[in-house]
């Protein structure tokens, strides 16, 4: 079964933490062991897996990003929103993440954060949990 999360950014740049909505996918498919598989299909979002304990490690990814993609350069896509694209390209629109015993695999500071990158806007984020033999 494909699940379909609705993520509302506030911001035109935000790293949002939803590891807590991913692991209740997990804990609720009752699968014990599998893999999890995140995808945005956004042009101008992408996914990714960093810390997710000091919310400073996520204002310096949007920091470092902008400063070697900025908003304004002389790109020549029409809409403005280029760096977007270009940010969620080299971030990605998808990830897999194993869980065991029906607990994500993940390291001690790391979480599942969406990136927004050409905010604010309501989100899609599609979800597969998938149970391992």
């Amino acid at each position: 079964m494909i699940h379909e999360l609705t993520v509302k950014t506030n911001r035109r740049e935000e790293l949002i933490d939803i590891t807590s909505h991913i692991q209740k996918l997990v804990s609720e498919s009752e699968i014990p062991d599998g893999i999890v598989t995140c995808f945005v299909p956004h042009t101008t979002a992408a996914i990714t897996i960093n810390e997710n304990a000091d919310p400073d490690v996520r204002r310096d990814i949007i920091y470092k990003l902008g400063k070697e993609i900025p908003q304004h350069d002389s790109y020549h896509h029409a809409e403005g929103n280029s760096d977007a694209h270009l940010k969620s390209s080299l971030i990605g629109p998808s990830l897999q993440i194993l869980f065991d015993k029906n607990r994500l695999v993940l390291g001690r500071w790391q979480g599942i954060l969406f990136c927004e990158f050409d905010g604010p806007r309501t989100r899609r984020l599609i979800v597969k949990v998938i149970g391992l033999a």
